[in-house]
């Protein structure tokens, strides 16, 4: 079977085309250095020839308004290569509760997305993932200042990237679900707390004050992009992440 991973030299879809690979299917990242530029078109129809399945994992260069014009082309791009190469299933990679924070620009771009694949001419499946471990040293630097972090104290329940990438192939060799699947690590931490989880382990003496109005965070309300039920837990817990993950650099 013939897969395209679009955004496949990212964080994820590297990982996903690796996985797909060692388990004997073709897997071709479609990106900007593959000649593919999802706000045009250019190299799509080319990138797509053959695919049955296509695993959307591609972002937005920015994370503002400008997000939405981003995910509105590329998702209708993308769906109508699709349809002409015809392919037989549309994955795209969101964010749990993604459509409960309508308050910033990036999640109303990726429940956009989320939409127009909903709508669109193909069966589909969304994969929703919680935050990603890899990204809290980028998440203390944005309120870092001096000796200490400020971050509010909104409830998320992270997960490594590896484990993201398995649950995207599990999706990727399957039927289309026709609906979400949501996915999360197996603990719920406080953001606050979970900053000064990993200032512990990076041996980084700053001090965490709890702010509720400090960072991208602190719109959201409620512990709304913590998975529910229904959720598919990873096995990986942040601590044991972290002690694996010794060597990477703060900040």
């Amino acid at each position: 079977m013939k897969h395209v991973v679009v955004g496949g030299t990212g964080r994820i879809g590297s990982q996903v085309v690796q996985k797909l690979t060692e388990a004997g299917h073709e897997a071709v990242p479609a990106a900007p250095s593959t000649g593919v530029d999802l706000v045009t078109g250019e190299g799509l129809d080319e990138a797509l020839e053959g695919a049955e399945v296509v695993t959307n994992l591609a972002n937005s260069p920015a994370f503002d308004e400008s997000s939405l014009d981003f995910f509105d082309a590329a998702m209708n791009n993308l769906l109508a290569a699709g349809e002409r190469a015809g392919v037989k299933h549309q994955i795209v990679l969101s964010i749990v509760g993604v459509d409960q924070v309508p308050q910033l620009d990036y999640y109303r771009a990726k429940t956009l997305q989320e939409q127009l694949l909903r709508r669109g001419p193909t069966p589909f499946s969304i994969v929703r993932a919680t935050q990603f471990f890899e990204f809290m040293d980028s998440v203390l630097s944005w309120t870092a200042e001096g000796d200490t972090v400020r971050l509010p104290s909104t409830p998320l329940q992270p997960m490594a990237a590896a484990d993201v990438a398995d649950a995207v192939v599990e999706v990727a060799i399957r039927t289309p679900l026709q609906r979400i699947r949501n996915i999360a690590g197996p603990e719920v931490f406080g953001l606050d707390d979970l900053g000064r989880i990993t200032l512990a382990a990076r041996h980084d003496d700053r001090m965490v004050v709890t702010d509720d109005t400090a960072g991208m965070f602190a719109a959201v309300n409620g512990d709304v992009l913590t998975a529910g039920p229904d959720a598919h837990l990873a096995g990986t817990h942040y601590r044991d992440w972290l002690r694996d993950h010794a060597g990477a650099a703060a900040g």
